[in-house]
């Protein structure tokens, strides 16, 4: 079409007729066809680039945007050749108008030639070209082109002075915009509306408040542009009841905010975070507009009133209004946060409704919405449901893998990913290092780690302190060390995840060292360092560290709360500050579960009755009890005065509904029925029996533990063998506690075939169960094969092995081998504890070792600073009194530090009736009888050293006196299964 026309105009221009000029400004048209031509042509050319430039903006208004910038500026070209032919751009106005379309079309080289070539370069065409540069944020640009145009001497007109101001405001140039002011002032436009509101909009975003509120109140009928700039003017300055004020007084003056203007100063207060006056200005306005419902959801959302953005999105719904992805992604944040699953639901279905769920921002907002609710399967339908994945989708699904305990799921969606050929960002690594920590995969961590080196992301801050997590959590401390000394910055949560990191791997003292250091470069503790140093002191139980620790919390303003108060609460429980935890955890303006636990925990290591009252306001406060609540009360069931209450926590366990199939709950139940030992176990039998947990070993080994400590060393077998027809393969504490079984019956034959099942299935080596198997051995008087499994040990780093073989040693009667073991013991460099000493001092007294055993007696004291029990103090007095030293045995007793129980007394009166001394006798026996009144030791002891003297008047009168105070006397009996040997 355009080549015809072309091919017509040259036909044309051979007429004579088109040689004669064309006067557009003296108006005369001489009225011939190619002047007609022209003149039609002229005005059709205008028109068309009036009616494009009304229809083109360049603001994104309500998330639509108006018209085709492309389009314009092929319509521009289009028009500019043959204008440019036809000589049109020499007169008139059409160039300003190409220049308007190219400007407005944001086609800046174009625009910028096109300005150049302009033969006259009037105000409307130096407008055209700073509104271009002034959208395009080159304000200075704009500024400089003011100034050109004022020295090729147009003035400009008020349009180009709003413009300047406007690059004045955007700058915050004070300086030139007053400059500019002046100028107004001197052409006399200060009255013009447009120059009013951009001198307002100059002065507030100045924050020169009083003079723009002059240049308000001057103007006699001021737009709604000039208020609106006032009203943000004091928003920004924090004045926002000023600015609502002022918002009145417009509504008052009769000038309606339009949606522009309403959004405007709302996103104003919402960005200020006033919410309080966003809420007051909503609702306000008549008819909000998407956009305003939208600001307002998004801005509770970001001040965490979740709540109140979900119920601003119902409201928006009820009202009619159709939500957008933006209301999608925020109302679904806002319930991913709070955790309401259901309202959750409702909200996908009008995604659905709407046609919006296949969005991807819509999709991933559904996805993390679903991954905080714990519905993961959920989540990963979404995601597979969209057919178009980013790295967000694919970064929330590994995170929300993460954060619900999947680390298999992470790491097989991270093979996948990698699959699909995309690429690791630090979001991506930070979920699979989390991964590799909580499943303690250090191979995958390592792999993770040249990946990060490969994608040059070992600089990230992120994922370092994830890297110093993984190595950390995977008992590789001196790695994690290496990563966290190589860091060029080092943030609170890195300090924090080396902290928890010595924590976990019980170097508590590192822990307060790396903590001073924290403290010294200057990073103030947080609610985590502070809680896991305060883990380091009940770990020790250093009540002065933790006390310090405390103080930090007052100082920071921290002791209240929930998290650090719960860490206060354990710290004083575990440092026996039982008064002090019931006052930290009284003072906590809201308590948890996880609380509540803490304090029960720490009462009940030393009053049932105190924890039991704090379960029960516990209850008064509706909080739900959890597995740990019930573990901790049922742990401190330990007389069988309190079965009856063990049996109402049973009950009500079964009434919350609480799964028996949850082995850590079933093991609380077992072990207090054990425990208690009603009925000969007849209840945890029982209890047994509806476990759904049959082939569980750890089950299994608990019955047979707790029947082997309350001395039923037969049923322990027989629930061993149990077990084994079952099907149930035994662990290690299996083995040690059925082999303890054996050693209570002294079945030497039954701990032999044991010891074969453990060697079968690979045990034999354990330390633990070399351990049971040493005990075992020794206790059935089998000291040669328990002298050999002590030596094939691999590992000796076990005190109880050692002890086992001292006491073994001293109770057969080989105290030259006890005293050879404890040597060596010393020289392995295991620290003796009182169990050792009461075995070696046992050695020391049946083998007449006196000065040795009086030097050990000593060492116990001041080289380890053990405190003597009543058995060692027997020890002592039948070491004495065995060999013939009763006045020395006597002195002994005179010196203790405390009363002497029945266990000396028997013992010193023992040896009386060995050496036959009866003075002595006589008074070790009113001693005894004094204490034991009811029992027959003191009368047989007695009775037998007046028979070995010959003074059977002593024996008759004794044996009277038994029959007087009733006291009776059983008769003994004796089982001897295995053999002793050397």
């Amino acid at each position: 079409m355009q080549l015809g026309f072309l091919l017509w105009l040259k036909r044309l221009k051979s007429n004579s007729l088109l040689n004669r000029q064309l006067c557009f400004s003296t108006g005369v048209l001489v009225e011939d066809p190619w002047s007609l031509f022209l003149k039609d042509y002229y005005s059709h050319l205008s028109k068309i680039c009036l009616e494009e430039c009304k229809s083109i903006t360049s603001l994104q208004v309500f998330d639509v945007m108006h018209g085709s910038v492309n389009s314009s500026s092929r319509t521009a070209k289009t028009i500019h050749g043959p204008a440019l032919k036809l000589g049109f751009l020499s007169f008139g106005k059409l160039g300003n108008y190409i220049l308007d379309l190219y400007t407005k079309s944001n086609h800046t080289e174009y625009a910028e030639k096109f300005f150049l070539h302009l033969s006259k370069r009037d105000g409307i065409s130096w407008n055209s070209i700073m509104s271009m540069k002034s959208r395009q944020g080159l304000l200075n640009d704009v500024l400089r082109d003011f100034g050109l145009m004022w020295n090729s001497g147009v003035l400009g007109n008020q349009f180009s002075f709003a413009i300047a101001l406007s690059a004045c405001a955007k700058l915050v140039n004070l300086v030139l915009g007053k400059q500019v002011h002046c100028e107004v002032l001197k052409i006399g436009l200060e009255g013009d509306a447009y120059c009013e509101a951009a001198l307002v909009d100059m002065y507030s975003k100045c924050a020169e408040l009083f003079d723009a509120k002059r240049m308000l109140d001057s103007s006699v009928n001021p737009d709604t542009v000039s208020w609106t700039s006032m009203i943000l003017g004091f928003a920004r300055a924090g004045l926002t009841a000023e600015a609502i004020s002022i918002f009145d007084d417009m509504q008052k003056a009769g000038n309606q905010p339009d949606h522009v203007a309403l959004v405007t100063i709302l996103n104003t207060f919402v960005s200020q975070a006033r919410l309080d006056f966003a809420s007051r200005l909503f609702s306000k306005i008549p008819n909000p507009h998407l956009v305003a419902w939208n600001i307002m959801i998004s801005g509770n959302l970001k001040s965490g009133n979740e709540g109140e953005a979900i119920k601003i999105f119902r409201n928006m719904v009820s009202a009619g209004i159709e939500p957008s992805r933006r209301s999608l992604g925020s109302v679904l944040s806002a319930i991913a946060t709070l955790g309401n699953y259901q309202y959750g639901l409702q909200v996908h279905s009008l995604a659905v409704k709407r046609g919006l769920v296949s969005n991807v921002y819509v999709g991933s907002s559904l996805l993390n919405m679903y991954a905080k609710c714990q519905q993961m399967e959920a989540a990963r339908a979404i995601f597979d449901g969209l057919q178009e994945k980013n790295s967000v989708l694919w970064n929330a699904l590994l995170g929300g893998y993460a954060q619900n305990g999947h680390p298999d799921q992470v790491l097989e969606l991270f093979m996948h990913m990698r699959s699909c050929q995309f690429q690791p960002d630090e979001f991506t690594i930070t979920s699979v290092l989390s991964a590799c920590a909580s499943l303690q995969d250090l191979d995958m961590g390592l792999q993770m780690h040249s990946s990060i080196m490969k994608n040059d992301l070992k600089d990230n801050l992120y994922v370092q302190n994830s890297l110093v997590d993984m190595y950390a959590k995977c008992s590789s401390l001196s790695d994690a060390m290496k990563i966290f000394v190589g860091m060029s910055i080092q943030d609170n949560i890195s300090w924090n995840t080396i902290i928890v990191g010595h924590v976990q791997e019980e170097q508590e003292e590192q822990a307060f060292i790396m903590f001073q250091r924290m403290m010294s470069e200057g990073i103030a503790p947080d609610e985590v360092s502070l809680a896991s140093i305060l883990s380091a002191a009940a770990n020790l139980q250093d009540l002065c560290k933790g006390m310090q620790i405390h103080c930090f919390l007052v100082k920071y303003g921290l002791e209240h709360s929930l998290y650090t108060g719960c860490s206060l609460v354990d710290m004083y429980s575990k440092s026996g500050m039982v008064e002090a935890a019931q006052a930290v955890f009284s003072l906590m303006p809201e308590t948890s579960v996880v609380c509540v636990n803490t304090l029960i925990s720490g009462l009940a290591q030393f009053s049932l009755l105190k924890a039991a009252n704090v379960f029960k306001c516990m209850l008064a406060d509706r909080l739900r009890p959890s597995e740990v609540t019930f573990a901790s009360l049922l742990e401190a069931c330990r007389h069988h005065s309190e079965l009856y209450f063990g049996r109402q926590l049973h009950g009500f366990i079964l009434k919350l509904g609480f799964p028996l199939d949850d082995e850590f709950l079933s093991l609380s139940l077992l072990g207090m029925y054990l425990r208690l030992n009603d009925q000969n176990n007849c209840d945890a039998a029982r209890l047994f029996s509806e476990l759904p947990l049959q082939n569980s070993t750890i089950i299994w080994t608990v019955m047979i533990s707790g029947n082997a400590q309350n001395g039923y060393g037969n049923e322990a077998l027989q629930w061993y063998h149990r077990m084994r027809s079952n099907g149930v393969l035994p662990d290690q504490a299996t083995f040690a506690s059925v082999l303890k079984a054996c050693s209570i019956v002294a079945s030497l034959e039954s701990g032999q075939k044991i010891h074969c099942s453990a060697f079968r299935i690979g045990y034999d080596k354990d330390e633990l169960t070399a351990s049971a198997l040493v005990d075992m051995y020794s206790k059935c008087g089998d000291m040669h094969s328990s002298a050999q499994i002590f030596r094939e040990m691999l590992t000796k780093k076990d005190l109880i092995s050692w002890n086992s073989m001292i006491v073994g040693y001293a109770k057969n009667g080989f105290a030259e081998n006890a005293l050879s073991t404890f040597n060596e013991m010393q020289q392995a460099k295991i620290r003796p504890d009182e169990v050792t000493f009461l075995g070696i001092l046992s050695a020391c007294s049946h083998a007449g070792l006196v000065p040795q055993g009086e030097e050990l007696y000593n060492k116990m004291i001041h080289c380890y600073g053990i405190r003597p029990r009543a058995d060692h103090y027997a020890c002592m007095v039948d070491l004495y009194g065995r060999w013939g030293f009763l006045g020395e045995a006597e002195k002994f007793i005179n010196s203790m530090d405390f009363e002497p129980d029945s266990k000396i007394w028997s013992t010193y009166l023992n040896a009386c009736r060995l050496h036959g001394d009866e003075i002595r006798g006589q008074f070790a026996f009113e001693k005894l009888s004094r204490l034991e009144p009811q029992s027959s030791c003191s009368y047989v002891l007695l009775s037998h050293m007046h028979a070995s003297l010959g003074n059977w008047d002593s024996v008759d009168s004794l044996r009277r006196k038994m029959a007087e105070n009733g006291v009776e006397k059983f008769p003994g009996s004796s089982r001897i299964s295995g053999y002793l040997t050397m």
